[in-house]
């Protein structure tokens, strides 16, 4: 797209990007002193993350390519990472490369050797073979072994010595279940993805402990469905919990809430009059569903600037390092969760 043609228009959406007014983008568009160097790179990224063409005298060499390899997009979640985390490459000057990883097409490990063959300065990896935990984690050691500096997000693999950037997925769980427990709910159902996955294993264990700490729930792993990471997943994960009578479901996923509301329709159950379902990850649009799902929202933005910050910090030069950075979830009540049957006696 050039920055040429449908000028007002133009400033318009850059400076509403760059947070900043028409009247500063048009000075750094028309190269103008008066806004600050961060002001500049703040309105040069947001040109350069909508597709707008810089001028000339504007255009500067890239610091360097960094490889982004996350999951399919079907799921939101994914595109905001990978938007969030593309955004704060170019505003550091670099030029990120997107890999997503679609059933049928290249695997990480064939995106990987690409990556590293192009002379990448570093990979961000969001959700890959690293949250599973009956993947090889050699892999990763073997990049770490060349000196092609990696950051991982949501999944934490013992054996890789690199660093981490996780959401805690435990409190995740234990927000939801004591929402839920709150509005009166005393059967509360967990439907995750398969249990293989980090993420998954963590909730399930918050899942238990909030259910021990807020409702003394003994044994619950009858309350524990495994499925997929989609809507039909979460429509088939549901089925059984509604069998055992749960009037309140936690979903590991915000499609798999979507599914799980769909499977109490089909019953002839309404949400939240007759169950509620909690989400995860607070995807873009999930507020304008029907009802608007209340969720636990994943914090991106803050996941990604630390994961862009410790990326281009091991890029400089500093050592990698075996860690773990884990970020608080936010619980967001809308409208697809209401009184339980302990609160309506």
């Amino acid at each position: 797209m050039s920055a040429a043609g449908n000028g007002t228009t133009r400033l318009t959406d850059i400076a509403a990007h760059a947070g900043v007014s028409e009247a500063t983008v048009s000075r750094v568009l028309n190269g103008k002193p008066g806004p600050s160097s961060a002001t500049r790179q703040a309105v040069l990224a947001a040109m350069d993350v909508m597709g707008y063409e810089r001028p000339n005298r504007l255009r500067q060499r890239s610091n360097g390519l960094v490889g982004l390899v996350t999951p399919e997009l079907d799921n939101p979640i994914f595109p905001a990472f990978a938007q969030a985390i593309e955004k704060a490459l170019v505003q550091h000057g670099y030029t990120p490369l997107l890999c997503t990883q679609l059933p049928g097409g290249a695997i990480e490990d064939e995106f990987t050797e690409l990556l590293v063959e192009r002379g990448v300065s570093g990979i961000i990896f969001v959700s890959g073979l690293h949250a599973d935990t009956t993947a090889r984690a050699d892999r990763y050691a073997e990049l770490i072994r060349q000196g092609v500096p990696i950051v991982l997000l949501n999944g934490y693999a013992a054996k890789v010595p690199a660093p981490f950037i996780s959401p805690d997925d435990r409190a995740a769980a234990g927000l939801a279940v004591q929402h839920l427990a709150d509005l009166g709910h005393e059967r509360i159902g967990l439907a995750v993805g398969p249990a293989r996955f980090v993420p998954v294993i963590r909730k399930i264990e918050g899942f238990r402990a909030a259910m021990a700490r807020v409702l003394d729930g003994g044994d619950v792993d009858g309350l524990i469905s495994h499925s997929l990471f989609s809507v039909e997943g979460g429509q088939a994960a549901a089925g059984p919990l509604l069998d055992r009578g749960c009037t309140g479901v936690v979903c590991a996923s915000d499609l798999m809430a979507l599914g799980a509301i769909r499977a109490c329709r089909e019953r002839g159950l309404s949400v939240p009059g007759d169950v509620s379902v909690v989400g995860y990850d607070d995807s873009p649009l999930i507020a304008h569903t029907d009802p608007p799902l209340t969720t636990v929202r994943q914090p991106v933005q803050p996941m990604v600037a630390a994961a862009v910050d410790t990326l281009l910090e091991a890029v400089a030069g500093a050592p990698a390092r075996h860690s773990e950075l884990v970020f608080q979830p936010e619980l967001i009540v809308r409208g697809s969760t209401g009184s339980g049957p302990r609160m309506l006696r």
